[in-house]
């Protein structure tokens, strides 16, 4: 972990950005975005920044030209209450959700929400489907990791590639991923076993604020 002792102001503003646009819009903030929130008026400015993040192993770029969060240094103590639970993205069929091709950062979470012994990670919710059990589109939920889910869990499920939270019913023969939205248009999943629990929801960002 990197010590705040090296970090100069810039550079701790610059990285508190980065986490916040990844919690509100599940990606890491471009140049020209950077440059606006921190008052620069260049986008030289903040390519220095990302220039010497990249150097402290912060952050580390991509292929693609964008950059993602890599390490969570120590901005305060109030880090020390927090562990670093990965944001992930875009999941490919057969991957498990966490892999880290699919990690967009890590984002700080209190330990009052995680317990010892297990892994977590954040998803980006999509859709209104689970709107009535409080997780709204685009809401950040907290999952546990697990394989296993007990009746009316809220899980994480991977069908054809894709991640999606439904409520968890198991019957003699079927698997039932049922959703609760306003939207009558939803309507339950019937499966055996070709799919994958990737999780139990624990928590969604609401739960986060102060």
């Amino acid at each position: 972990m990197v010590n705040q002792n090296i970090l100069n102001q810039k550079q701790t503003r610059a990285i508190k950005y980065i986490r916040n646009w990844l919690v509100h819009n599940g990606r890491t903030p471009s140049v020209r975005e950077l440059m606006s929130a921190l008052g620069y008026k260049s986008p030289k400015s903040a390519q220095d920044i990302l220039s010497q993040l990249r150097k402290l192993k912060i952050i580390k770029r991509l292929d693609s030209g964008s950059y993602k969060l890599v390490s969570n240094p120590d901005l305060g103590p109030v880090h020390a209450q927090t562990v670093d639970v990965p944001l992930v993205g875009m999941v490919s069929c057969g991957e498990p959700i966490w892999a880290e091709q699919n990690i967009e950062g890590f984002i700080p979470v209190s330990i009052s929400f995680v317990k010892p012994g297990f892994q977590y990670y954040l998803l980006r919710a999509s859709g209104d489907s689970m709107n009535r059990a409080g997780i709204k589109d685009k809401d950040l939920v907290l999952v546990r990791q697990q394989s296993m889910a007990d009746e009316n869990d809220r899980i994480v499920a991977l069908i054809n590639g894709e991640a999606t939270i439904k409520f968890f019913h198991k019957t003699n023969n079927a698997i039932i991923l049922k959703p609760k939205s306003s939207d009558k248009r939803y309507k339950s999943i019937i499966l055996t076993s070709d799919f994958q629990i990737q999780g139990v929801v624990v928590a969604t960002i609401s739960d986060f604020e102060e």
